[in-house]
């Protein structure tokens, strides 16, 4: 089972290279199933955050670093509601809920892109920002609530990427040690090896991202993201579900 873990970390690893997000996405259905959604999400949070910092170094020039200031405080600012959330709500209902706002929020963002609008100033960020943070403590999908914030400012896709790599860094960091504080000190109960194991797989997964990065097209990384986002919001959305229904 644990070899299930290690494809999920490469796959999101390779994703959060290319297209700047999807390691959350990706890997935290699989360790939320297989380790128990609090681990599970602990784990996402950590190495998300690494897999960021060591991606940061390749995109550094890139980083619009107004607009990660701007997004960071806002996520900052929903980091412990989410924390407590996931200490507190029970997971089914409150995946359900984050579900299902992630669909709202990249649905209309998206038909937002079908007309000549486009969003501006510190509400959207703001309230896209605090989302994202909420949603990253409370689920470990903190990706979508940004990329619709990218999608209704039209904001460019290498800048986009590059941008996301220090907010993840902030916002997996600071949810990892909100819900450790909160929880009296847990710890996810992996061995040493396997620690490792997730360590070697996530830079598998960055050096096989750099092979590919400079072939994938602007736009076309765009749609990646566009569908990890969908794809993340419907798997949160099912797994409440599912929990709720076998409860």
């Amino acid at each position: 089972m644990f070899v299930l873990v290690l494809i999920a970390v490469i796959a999101g690893a390779l994703a959060q290279r290319i297209a700047g997000l999807g390691f959350g996405l990706l890997v935290s259905p699989v360790l939320v199933v297989l380790l128990g959604p609090f681990d599970g999400v602990m784990i996402v949070n950590l190495c998300g955050a690494t897999s960021s910092l060591l991606i940061l170094s390749r995109v550094w020039r890139h980083v619009a670093w107004k607009k990660y200031f701007g997004l960071a405080l806002a996520a900052l600012a929903g980091v412990l509601p989410g924390a407590w959330l996931a200490s507190n709500v029970p997971e089914a209902p409150l995946q359900i809920c984050i579900g299902v706002l992630l669909l709202i929020a990249l649905l209309a963002s998206q038909r937002l892109t079908r007309s000549s609008w486009r969003a501006s100033g510190p509400v959207p960020m703001a309230s896209l920002g605090f989302s994202s943070g909420l949603m990253n403590a409370a689920a470990g999908v903190g990706g979508p609530a940004i990329t619709a914030y990218a999608i209704a400012t039209r904001w460019e896709q290498k800048s986009f990427s590059a941008t996301l790599q220090p907010y993840f860094i902030t916002t997996g960091f600071t949810s990892l040690l909100s819900k450790y504080v909160l929880s009296g000190g847990h710890v996810p109960a992996l061995e040493g090896w396997q620690w490792l194991a997730i360590l070697a797989a996530m830079i598998a997964g960055i050096v096989a991202g750099d092979l590919l990065a400079g072939r994938v097209r602007p736009a076309s990384a765009r749609r990646i993201v566009t569908v990890i986002a969908y794809l993340g919001a419907v798997a949160t959305l099912a797994k409440g579900l599912v929990e709720l229904a076998a409860a």
